[in-house]
Protein backbone atom coordinates (compact mmCIF):
# COMPACT_ATOMS: atom_id res chain seq x y z
CA UNK A 1 0.00 0.00 0.00
CA UNK A 2 1.17 3.92 -0.53
CA UNK A 3 2.48 5.55 2.17
CA UNK A 4 -0.22 8.18 1.65
CA UNK A 5 -2.61 5.92 1.63
CA UNK A 6 -1.93 4.43 4.53
CA UNK A 7 -1.62 8.10 6.28
CA UNK A 8 -5.06 8.62 5.23
CA UNK A 9 -6.28 5.70 6.96
CA UNK A 10 -4.01 6.45 10.41
CA UNK A 11 -5.50 10.44 10.23
CA UNK A 12 -9.04 8.71 9.67
CA UNK A 13 -8.54 7.61 13.42
CA UNK A 14 -6.37 10.73 14.68
CA UNK A 15 -7.28 13.81 12.76
CA UNK A 16 -4.43 16.24 12.63
CA UNK A 17 -7.02 19.46 13.06
CA UNK A 18 -7.78 17.12 16.70
CA UNK A 19 -4.12 18.47 17.84
CA UNK A 20 -3.06 21.24 19.73
CA UNK A 21 -1.80 24.36 17.98
CA UNK A 22 1.49 24.04 19.62
CA UNK A 23 2.25 20.73 18.07
CA UNK A 24 3.72 19.13 15.28
CA UNK A 25 2.05 16.13 14.09
CA UNK A 26 2.30 14.64 10.60
CA UNK A 27 5.16 13.49 8.19
CA UNK A 28 8.39 14.07 9.25
CA UNK A 29 10.22 12.05 6.69
CA UNK A 30 8.90 9.91 3.66
CA UNK A 31 7.60 9.84 0.08
CA UNK A 32 4.30 9.49 -0.42
CA UNK A 33 4.12 7.05 -2.87
CA UNK A 34 6.12 4.92 -1.46
CA UNK A 35 4.87 1.56 -0.55
CA UNK A 36 4.50 0.91 2.85
CA UNK A 37 5.01 -3.68 3.45
CA UNK A 38 5.32 -3.32 7.82
CA UNK A 39 4.39 -0.44 10.15
CA UNK A 40 6.14 0.07 13.72
CA UNK A 41 4.17 1.88 17.03
CA UNK A 42 6.11 3.48 19.60
CA UNK A 43 6.10 6.33 22.21
CA UNK A 44 9.26 8.04 21.39
CA UNK A 45 11.64 8.47 18.07
CA UNK A 46 14.78 7.93 19.58
CA UNK A 47 17.76 6.53 17.57
CA UNK A 48 17.16 3.38 19.70
CA UNK A 49 13.49 2.96 18.40
CA UNK A 50 14.77 3.74 14.77
CA UNK A 51 17.99 0.94 14.58
CA UNK A 52 14.63 -1.61 15.99
CA UNK A 53 12.53 -0.60 12.92
CA UNK A 54 15.53 -0.61 10.34
CA UNK A 55 16.53 -3.82 11.93
CA UNK A 56 12.74 -5.63 11.36
CA UNK A 57 12.69 -4.19 7.95
CA UNK A 58 9.77 -1.80 8.81
CA UNK A 59 9.07 0.97 6.05
CA UNK A 60 6.64 3.56 8.47
CA UNK A 61 7.39 4.42 12.23
CA UNK A 62 4.60 6.15 13.40
CA UNK A 63 5.65 7.71 17.03
CA UNK A 64 3.42 9.30 19.15
CA UNK A 65 6.15 12.13 19.76
CA UNK A 66 7.29 14.41 17.51
CA UNK A 67 10.90 14.80 16.64
CA UNK A 68 11.03 18.00 15.85
CA UNK A 69 7.88 19.59 18.10
CA UNK A 70 9.58 22.91 17.83
CA UNK A 71 10.97 22.86 14.11
CA UNK A 72 14.55 23.11 12.95
CA UNK A 73 16.09 24.59 10.49
CA UNK A 74 18.71 21.86 9.66
CA UNK A 75 18.40 17.75 9.55
CA UNK A 76 21.96 17.41 9.27
CA UNK A 77 23.47 14.43 10.68
CA UNK A 78 26.14 16.87 13.38
CA UNK A 79 22.80 16.11 15.32
CA UNK A 80 21.38 13.64 17.16
CA UNK A 81 18.02 14.29 15.29
CA UNK A 82 19.80 14.57 12.18
CA UNK A 83 21.73 11.68 12.17
CA UNK A 84 18.18 9.71 13.04
CA UNK A 85 16.28 11.53 9.64
CA UNK A 86 19.54 10.40 8.00
CA UNK A 87 19.19 6.70 9.30
CA UNK A 88 15.58 6.44 8.41
CA UNK A 89 15.56 7.76 5.11
CA UNK A 90 18.45 5.38 3.86
CA UNK A 91 17.10 2.83 5.31
CA UNK A 92 13.70 3.55 3.36
CA UNK A 93 11.47 3.97 6.67
CA UNK A 94 9.18 6.74 7.03
CA UNK A 95 8.52 8.46 10.13
CA UNK A 96 5.26 10.06 11.26
CA UNK A 97 3.91 11.63 14.52
CA UNK A 98 0.60 11.62 16.07
CA UNK A 99 0.37 13.45 18.97
CA UNK A 100 -1.84 15.52 20.81
CA UNK A 101 -4.01 14.54 17.80
CA UNK A 102 -4.18 10.86 19.09
CA UNK A 103 -4.75 12.43 23.05
CA UNK A 104 -7.94 13.94 22.25
CA UNK A 105 -9.52 11.50 19.67
CA UNK A 106 -12.06 8.74 20.14
CA UNK A 107 -10.30 6.43 21.05
CA UNK A 108 -7.88 7.84 21.78
CA UNK A 109 -4.37 7.63 24.05
CA UNK A 110 -6.64 8.35 27.48
CA UNK A 111 -8.93 6.00 26.17
CA UNK A 112 -6.20 3.02 26.00
CA UNK A 113 -5.39 4.05 29.86
CA UNK A 114 -8.94 4.04 30.95
CA UNK A 115 -9.54 0.42 29.62
CA UNK A 116 -6.68 -0.39 31.95
CA UNK A 117 -8.99 0.50 34.70
CA UNK A 118 -12.03 -0.97 32.38
CA UNK A 119 -13.56 2.74 33.39
CA UNK A 120 -17.37 3.11 32.88
CA UNK A 121 -19.08 5.38 30.96
CA UNK A 122 -15.90 7.51 29.92
CA UNK A 123 -15.75 11.11 29.13
CA UNK A 124 -13.34 13.62 28.06
CA UNK A 125 -12.20 15.75 31.20
CA UNK A 126 -12.02 18.66 28.34
CA UNK A 127 -14.24 18.12 25.30
CA UNK A 128 -13.65 19.94 22.46
CA UNK A 129 -17.16 21.26 22.80
CA UNK A 130 -20.18 20.35 24.78
CA UNK A 131 -20.96 16.74 24.72
CA UNK A 132 -18.30 16.02 22.43
CA UNK A 133 -16.71 12.39 22.59
CA UNK A 134 -13.03 13.93 21.50
CA UNK A 135 -10.94 16.04 23.91
CA UNK A 136 -8.26 16.13 26.30
CA UNK A 137 -8.13 13.14 29.35
CA UNK A 138 -10.82 10.35 30.36
CA UNK A 139 -13.12 10.27 33.25
CA UNK A 140 -15.31 7.08 34.58
CA UNK A 141 -16.33 4.96 37.26
CA UNK A 142 -14.19 1.83 38.52
CA UNK A 143 -16.36 -1.03 37.91
CA UNK A 144 -15.31 -1.93 42.17
CA UNK A 145 -14.30 0.63 44.35
CA UNK A 146 -10.68 1.10 45.52
CA UNK A 147 -8.83 2.96 48.28
CA UNK A 148 -6.22 4.81 47.52
CA UNK A 149 -4.07 2.57 48.33
CA UNK A 150 -4.75 -0.38 46.32
CA UNK A 151 -5.53 1.90 43.25
CA UNK A 152 -1.72 2.58 43.54
CA UNK A 153 -1.19 -1.60 43.32
CA UNK A 154 -3.36 -1.86 40.90
CA UNK A 155 -2.04 1.52 38.56
CA UNK A 156 1.53 -0.50 39.09
CA UNK A 157 0.61 -3.90 37.60
CA UNK A 158 -1.38 -2.63 35.12
CA UNK A 159 0.63 0.21 33.50
CA UNK A 160 4.28 -0.83 31.73
CA UNK A 161 6.84 -1.43 34.38
CA UNK A 162 9.73 1.83 34.60
CA UNK A 163 11.85 2.93 37.18
CA UNK A 164 9.88 5.65 38.34
CA UNK A 165 7.01 3.63 39.30
CA UNK A 166 3.59 5.19 40.50
CA UNK A 167 3.60 8.34 43.40
CA UNK A 168 0.55 8.84 44.97
CA UNK A 169 -0.56 12.25 47.23
CA UNK A 170 -3.89 11.66 49.29
CA UNK A 171 -5.19 9.58 51.99
CA UNK A 172 -4.51 5.77 51.46
CA UNK A 173 -7.53 4.93 52.83
CA UNK A 174 -9.99 7.42 50.61
CA UNK A 175 -12.22 5.71 48.85
CA UNK A 176 -12.07 6.17 44.61
CA UNK A 177 -15.32 5.76 43.04
CA UNK A 178 -14.46 7.58 39.86
CA UNK A 179 -11.42 8.20 38.44
CA UNK A 180 -9.98 10.62 35.85
CA UNK A 181 -6.91 9.77 33.46
CA UNK A 182 -4.45 11.83 30.99
CA UNK A 183 -1.68 10.05 29.36
CA UNK A 184 1.26 12.26 29.10
CA UNK A 185 1.48 15.51 31.36
CA UNK A 186 -1.87 16.34 32.32
CA UNK A 187 -1.31 18.62 35.33
CA UNK A 188 -3.26 21.57 33.44
CA UNK A 189 -6.59 19.32 33.70
CA UNK A 190 -6.35 19.19 38.05
CA UNK A 191 -9.14 21.32 38.29
CA UNK A 192 -11.18 19.46 35.32
CA UNK A 193 -10.58 16.49 36.73
CA UNK A 194 -11.70 17.92 40.30
CA UNK A 195 -14.81 19.39 38.60
CA UNK A 196 -15.70 15.81 37.15
CA UNK A 197 -16.46 14.17 40.47
CA UNK A 198 -13.25 12.56 39.85
CA UNK A 199 -12.09 11.53 43.79
CA UNK A 200 -8.57 10.49 42.06
CA UNK A 201 -6.32 11.61 38.76
CA UNK A 202 -4.06 9.44 37.25
CA UNK A 203 -1.41 11.11 34.80
CA UNK A 204 2.14 12.20 34.45
CA UNK A 205 4.88 14.92 35.02
CA UNK A 206 2.73 16.22 38.14
CA UNK A 207 5.38 19.61 39.18
CA UNK A 208 5.80 19.75 42.83
CA UNK A 209 3.45 23.30 43.35
CA UNK A 210 0.88 21.70 41.04
CA UNK A 211 0.37 18.75 43.19
CA UNK A 212 0.69 20.85 46.22
CA UNK A 213 -1.82 23.35 45.21
CA UNK A 214 -4.31 20.44 43.41
CA UNK A 215 -7.93 20.80 44.44
CA UNK A 216 -9.03 19.68 47.85
CA UNK A 217 -10.28 15.90 48.21
CA UNK A 218 -8.71 15.35 44.65
CA UNK A 219 -6.01 12.27 45.58
CA UNK A 220 -3.15 12.35 42.44
CA UNK A 221 -1.25 9.36 41.17
CA UNK A 222 1.79 10.33 39.11
CA UNK A 223 3.86 7.69 36.47
CA UNK A 224 6.18 7.75 33.87
CA UNK A 225 5.28 9.86 31.22
CA UNK A 226 6.33 6.86 28.69
CA UNK A 227 4.16 4.00 30.68
CA UNK A 228 0.91 6.21 30.72
CA UNK A 229 1.06 6.58 26.75
CA UNK A 230 2.50 3.53 26.10
CA UNK A 231 -0.98 1.15 26.04
CA UNK A 232 -2.24 3.23 23.25
CA UNK A 233 -0.48 1.83 20.75
CA UNK A 234 -1.13 -1.69 20.82
CA UNK A 235 -5.21 -0.40 20.16
CA UNK A 236 -3.66 2.06 17.56
CA UNK A 237 -1.56 -0.72 15.53
CA UNK A 238 -4.00 -3.15 15.99
CA UNK A 239 -7.07 -0.52 14.29
CA UNK A 240 -4.53 -0.23 11.29
CA UNK A 241 -3.86 -3.25 10.39
CA UNK A 242 -7.75 -4.07 10.58
CA UNK A 243 -8.13 -1.15 8.41
CA UNK A 244 -5.36 -1.68 5.78
CA UNK A 245 -4.62 -5.20 6.29
CA UNK A 246 -0.45 -4.30 6.90
CA UNK A 247 1.33 -5.84 9.19
CA UNK A 248 2.18 -3.69 12.22
CA UNK A 249 3.91 -4.36 15.34
CA UNK A 250 4.60 -2.39 18.91
CA UNK A 251 8.25 -1.50 20.07
CA UNK A 252 8.70 -2.85 23.49
CA UNK A 253 11.92 -0.75 24.07
CA UNK A 254 11.33 1.21 27.71
CA UNK A 255 12.35 4.49 26.14
CA UNK A 256 11.24 6.73 29.53
CA UNK A 257 14.28 8.64 29.71
CA UNK A 258 14.71 8.01 33.94
CA UNK A 259 16.09 4.08 34.06
CA UNK A 260 17.56 4.13 37.43
CA UNK A 261 15.82 4.75 41.03
CA UNK A 262 16.74 3.97 44.64
CA UNK A 263 13.99 1.60 44.09
CA UNK A 264 15.47 -0.23 41.15
CA UNK A 265 16.43 -4.16 41.57
CA UNK A 266 20.12 -4.79 42.09
CA UNK A 267 21.97 -6.08 39.18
Amino acid sequence: MQLDAVLASLEEDYPPELAEQWDAVGLVCGDPAAQVRRVLFAVDPVQAVADEALATGVDLLVTHHPLYLRGTSSIAATTPKGRLVHALVRGGCALYAAHTNADSAAPGVSDALAALFDLRETLPLQPHAPGSRTGLGRVGDLPVPLRLGELVERAAAVLPRTAWGVRAAGDPALVVRRLAVCGGAGDALLEAAAASGAQAFLTSDLRHHAAAEAPQGLALLDAAHWATEWPWLPVAAARLAERTGLPTGVSTLVTDPFHLSSRSPRA
